[in-house]
Formats: structure tokens, sequence, C-alpha cells
């Protein structure tokens, strides 16, 4: 099927003129973005020769960076005129405002608010990152899984509340 608008032709699959796609096709969308930061974990809560123990290297004040990996999985609905579940577009400036402008190239002890109590890790990213995304997707797509990749072998993923 073709869509013509100010001499733009779109070609785009209409799933009911297919006889593989009947009904709804729930679908996991995936958009991926990249953020600098740094960040240190300590516990105040603990000594410092706490900190040291169980922080090791990481619980240097002065901070380490990452460049850290975000992926978000939305799922929802083919849209029968789009063949989208949530329009990419939209969804990377939901991603870009709400938590790469505010992490990227920011050492996240000192400058995210999130992370003035909580201790950075990729555990905690994951669960501050979804928490950012969550209201600005309610009700365009559902919010599937948050996962943030602090190097390449070493990922967080949440799922929201159980």
């Amino acid at each position: 099927m073709e869509l013509q608008t100010a001499g733009i032709v779109c070609s785009f699959f209409h799933p009911a003129a297919s006889d593989q796609l009947q009904g709804p096709t729930m679908i996991l969308l995936t958009r991926r973005a990249e953020f600098s930061a740094a960040h240190y974990y300590w516990n105040e809560s603990l000594s410092p020769e706490e900190n040291r123990r169980i922080f090791g290297r990481c619980a240097n004040k002065n901070g380490h960076g990452h460049n850290y990996t975000l992926e978000v999985t939305v799922a929802g609905e083919v849209d029968p005129v789009t063949g989208f579940v949530v329009d990419l577009k939209w969804l990377k400036g939901v991603i870009e405002e709400r938590v790469t402008s505010v992490y990227d190239h920011r050492h996240l002890n000192h400058e995210v608010p999130e992370f003035k109590t909580a201790i950075p890790t990729t555990e905690n990213i994951a669960v501050a990152i979804w928490h950012r995304l969550a209201p600005a997707l309610a009700g365009k797509a559902q919010l599937q899984a948050i996962r943030v990749y602090e190097t390449p072998d070493i990922f967080a993923e949440y799922r929201g509340e159980s």
C-alpha cells in the first residue's frame, strides 16, 4: 500500500492485507542510546574502610567514567496504518530529554538528583531510568525493560515492579 503526500510516496505494510498476520500483533521494540558519565560507589552509613573493602577501586570519590549503552524496550500492538509499535523518532526524543541530556557527561553522584542518596550502580541506574521514562511512555507504549550496559560485559536489566 502507498501513501502519497506533498510529493513524497511512502510505502507501508498493511497487516490486514496479509494472510500471514491476522488480528493484533504484540511486538517488543528496543531503542538504543549511549551516554558517558562518571560515578563512584560509596555508602555513607559504612566506614571508609568498609567502603574500600566492599567497593574496592570504585570507592575512589574522584570517580571513574564509563561509556554506557542504554536499551529501552517497549511493547505494543503494531499500528495497522504505520506498521509501528511507537514512532522511533518520538521515542528517541523522550530518551534524550529524560535521560541522556541529564546523564551524559555528568558525575552521577554529584549532578543527578536520584544519586544524591542512591549509589549509582548499574542496577540503580537501570531503575532510575525506568522511573524517568515510564510516565512519558504511558498511553503511547508499554515500557517492558531497561537494560544498561556499564561495559560490554556487564549490564543490568530492570523490568519494573514484580
